[in-house]
């Protein structure tokens, strides 16, 4: 059988797929998390939460700890392991790893009969590791901004405005605060390259998807850019790994894990990517006319690029696609904290939520709220505070629809710079399981939304990269359109189609929203005479 391994480490979990190709189908899923699955960590939701909620880091150890218990759980299950043909990865964007000179020789001597965790607990410069949730860097930001001439050079140069939870803005923050520390760091990694480095049994290359989330590689040559570089830390090339193509192989599996989990020792490793672009793979975006919602932790929407086009206003980002090409997307750091906030505070279950969705009109009566209990990104927003329009605080249904309908109103907002022309929606993530909130997505992109059987799609999308560059290897060329469209066909999907009786509704809501933003964030006109407008023209007929 031809078996192939994805992992994903997200903010809140590990989760392992393993794919039986030929068949097209997975054989088996197993998540860890890490609040309940490893309690001694003392993280909430998988992170370490400042006091000003701008701080926001994790512990690596965790993510080591996690590896080896998921291993031990796919081997107490008897999975054939040494019949995997080839692994790959996905780990959370941006979040960077810090290391002394002692982690790649302990790697290549490590013990079977000790924990991962336990013998690579002295490699870290930097005890904790700050992840796409924090916002700290504002100052370390417009430094290296202004260094590299601006907004507009900076988005032209590395894809994307340098924002604060991306790699190089926090390596430069780290430099200043902690000079001595970043001296005696050998290497920084990426969540992604660490743990593929684990995997390896040395240090691991970045891919240049990742790569690109980090405001240090130059997004047409994908390589690193010394004035990027120079702008950020001294000495900073020599502590990156090299770069390499998302399809490369890296080389086979480490002794460790041949000797305590029965892989074979010609498992091929192929790099580890970013969440984003593994779930481009994994929803099957290998060509243009779609686009996908991960509605996760934070929730992106991201689209498969075939030419790059950047976002000159600075809210989008342009990465690298694991087939070579480009994505671009927006991303959301008010996704499924935001709609746990208010579900919690009602004290509701996930089925009075989508209840009170479907009993709710679109529109909701001229109820607008922007949502920002977190700092948030797409609009850049960093002292969080909700606003609520037409309605109060204590309304329970108007602020259950509210805070969905402003969550999908600011990703259509938002994504206009992409220029694609839509047809469907692919969605993933955790609230992808609610129809009635995919409901919500499809009147407002009068689009649409495809749900797949699976919501893990950047683990699923690591394993079908993994299996792609081995059967390349061996002479088999698979395309990516054929590989992704062979599995994908055979998975269970539910179609929510859009209503078009509200498509105008939605589009004069829109409206609404972007003038409430405005007045908000940028001192604009208050719309409230425009709301109220919009409720008599559909609410007071």
């Amino acid at each position: 059988m031809d078996y192939f391994l994805g992992l994903d480490c997200s903010t809140q979990g590990l989760t392992g797929i393993i794919v039986d190709f030929k068949g097209r189908k997975t054989t088996f899923s197993y998540s860890i998390n890490f609040d309940r699955d490893l309690p001694h960590y003392k993280t909430h939701y998988g992170v370490y939460l400042g006091q000003d909620g701008k701080v926001v880091h994790s512990n690596p150890l965790m993510w080591i700890e996690a590896l080896d218990l998921l291993f031990n759980r796919l081997a107490k299950n008897n999975l054939p392991l040494d019949e995997i043909k080839a692994i790959s990865g996905s780990g959370q964007q941006h979040g960077t790893v810090y290391l002394n000179k002692s982690f790649e020789p302990i790697l290549k001597n490590l013990n079977i009969d000790k924990s991962l965790a336990s013998q690579l607990a002295n490699v870290f410069t930097r005890e904790t590791s700050p992840v796409w949730m924090d916002s700290s860097t504002s100052s370390e930001c417009n430094e290296i901004r202004q260094k590299l001439g601006g907004m507009e050079a900076t988005i032209k140069l590395t894809g994307s405005n340098t924002f604060e939870r991306f790699s190089g803005p926090q390596i430069r923050k780290f430099f200043k605060q902690n000079y001595e520390d970043y001296s005696n760091t050998a290497t920084i990694h990426l969540v992604s390259s660490f743990l593929s480095s684990i995997l390896l049994g040395k240090n691991s290359p970045i891919d240049h998807c990742e790569g690109a989330g980090m405001n240090l590689m130059n997004i047409r040559t994908k390589q690193w850019d010394f004035k990027a570089l120079d702008a950020t830390a001294p000495n900073l090339l020599e502590k990156l790994p090299p770069l390499v193509s998302s399809y490369e192989i890296l080389g086979t599996i480490s002794p460790y894990f041949v000797k305590k989990y029965n892989f074979a020792s010609d498992t091929l490793l192929i790099p580890w990517s970013g969440d984003n672009p593994n779930s481009l793979i994994g929803l099957g975006l290998t060509t243009k006319g779609k686009a996908a919602i991960s509605l996760g932790t934070s929730d992106t929407y991201f689209v498969y690029l075939k030419q790059l086009n950047i976002d000159l206003k600075g809210e989008g980002h342009v990465f690298g696609a694991p087939t070579g090409d480009y994505m671009g997307l927006i991303c959301y750091k008010n996704g499924s904290l935001a709609r746990e906030r208010i579900k919690n505070e009602f004290e509701l279950t996930w089925e009075d939520f989508s209840k009170i969705l479907n009993e709710t009109p679109p529109g909701n009566h001229g109820k607008f709220m922007l949502p920002y209990f977190y700092p948030e990104i797409v609009p850049l927003v960093l002292k969080p505070k909700v606003y609520r329009f037409g309605f109060s605080e204590d309304d329970r249904e108007g602020n259950v629809r509210a805070v969905i309908e402003a969550q999908f109103l600011s990703m259509k907002l938002h994504s206009e710079w992409i220029q694609e022309e839509l047809k469907e929606i692919y969605a993933t993530g955790g609230g992808s399981n609610n129809l009635e909130i995919l409901q919500i997505a499809a009147n407002i992109f009068n689009a649409k939304v495809r749900q797949f059987e699976s919501s893990n799609s950047a683990a699923l999308g690591a394993a079908l990269r993994s299996s792609k560059s081995y059967y390349d290897s061996i002479g088999k060329i698979i395309e990516w359109s054929e590989l992704v469209s062979h599995y994908l066909n055979k998975q269970t999907s539910i179609v929510v189609e859009p209503k078009e009786e509200y498509v105008k509704l939605y589009e004069d809501m829109l409206k609404v929203y972007k003038k409430y933003e405005s007045f908000i964030l940028e001192n604009g006109e208050d719309p409230e005479d425009l709301r109220k407008q919009f409720k008599q023209k559909y609410f007071e007929i």
